[in-house]
């Protein structure tokens, strides 16, 4: 049987912490359906009989109902296909959620919080949904499988080998536990880059990237897996396939000897950036001047860089500076004495960096 296999495409999410420009959000949102696209036409022309989709279809607080009726007429047009859906943490089966009030095709199968077993000529198809935001005991651990004579699936939404509080709380479950069982494969969601446990334990990632913490390709799993005969082997087949155009990378400038916002903005500028690149300036070294990110952004000539991180220390010795009995010096011994009468966190820290910033220019 052929499948394909996606998760975590996250449908209408906001994208608030992606950019400070404008539009991109809506641009990257009208990418999430034109990618949705690719795969239904990719569906259509390989005549793919299933389709696995592993969570966070859609952001259960932002999703509209307009994208639900998209994403729905899309599945229209796969009538052969049969669609299953394992909702995740993000778009949980919710008693006021889409998955539950809205009448999606008759090809469009939605698990809930309950392990359901849907047995087909070619396969047993396993399929647990999250029904609130966390999940600690699906019961995955409980099933037996029954007949081994056909190919054995799983669709769920989780972590694998969590290890913390809070990977925990997200339907964590063993790769030692499911190979156990005896799954011939198991299509996950949750982790947004590709990632094989095994070949039959796998996430195919984020069908787009959310951000600048997901670099790398993004796409789908392509799959045809069958029986051996005369035999409880399974034979496999898996390739990725790319989707996402646009890639989010990071470029790094050291500002030690940069003088000025002015000198700086020049150098941004120059950057040599690729048409299919969204760009994170990381500002680093000492800085000898106030930068203000939010300002710096607005004159940046290519539309490509779209953030700007400031991780820069400040450049002034303030031990040096305190022996001194210029105001700045009197200024500087104040500081230091704040800073050896507690342990300060880095937020606090980098407060204090700006305090003395601002201070000096205006002691200039």
């Amino acid at each position: 049987m052929k499948f394909v296999h996606i998760a975590d495409m996250h449908f209408d999410s906001p994208f608030i912490n992606l950019s400070e420009k404008e539009l991109l959000g809506d641009k990257r949102r009208l990418q999430q359906r034109k990618i949705l696209k690719k795969i239904i036409e990719y569906i259509k022309e390989e005549k793919i009989e299933n389709l696995f989709i592993s969570g966070d279809l859609y952001e259960h607080k932002y999703i509209k109902q307009s994208t639900i009726e998209y994403i729905n007429n899309l599945f229209k047009e796969i009538p052969q296909t049969k669609i299953y859906i394992a909702p995740g943490n993000h778009d949980p089966y919710l008693k006021n959620s889409y998955y539950n009030k809205y009448r999606w095709n008759e090809n469009v199968k939605i698990f809930q919080g309950k392990i359901e077993k849907i047995e087909t000529l070619e396969a047993d198809i396993y399929g647990y949904g999250f029904d609130d935001f966390y999940c600690t005991n699906s019961g995955i651990e409980e099933i037996k499988i029954e007949n081994k004579n056909k190919p054995q699936i799983l669709i769920i939404h989780g972590t694998l080998d969590g290890a913390n509080i809070e990977e925990k709380q997200y339907n964590s479950i063993t790769t030692r536990k499911l190979e156990e069982i005896g799954f011939d494969y198991v299509a996950l969601g949750h982790i947004h880059k590709p990632n094989y446990a095994t070949n039959k334990i796998v996430y195919p990632g984020s069908t787009i990237a959310l951000g600048f913490d997901e670099p790398g390709e993004h796409g789908m799993i392509v799959g045809n897996i069958e029986k051996q005969e005369n035999s409880e082997e399974t034979k496999i087949e898996l390739k990725f396939i790319s989707l996402d155009d646009e890639e989010f990378i990071k470029k790094e400038i050291d500002v030690t000897e940069i003088n000025s916002k002015e000198e700086l903005i020049e150098k941004i500028n120059v950057i040599k950036i690729e048409n299919n690149e969204y760009v994170e300036i990381i500002l680093k070294g000492k800085r000898n001047f106030e930068i203000n990110t939010y300002e710096i952004i607005k004159y940046i000539e290519n539309e490509r860089i779209i953030k700007i991180k400031n991780k820069t220390k400040i450049a002034y010795d303030l031990k040096k500076l305190a022996n001194g009995t210029t105001l700045k010096g009197l200024f500087a011994k104040e500081i230091l004495n704040k800073y050896e009468q507690k342990d300060l966190t880095e937020e606090e820290q980098e407060i204090i960096e700006k305090a003395i910033e601002i201070a000096f220019d205006a002691l200039e």
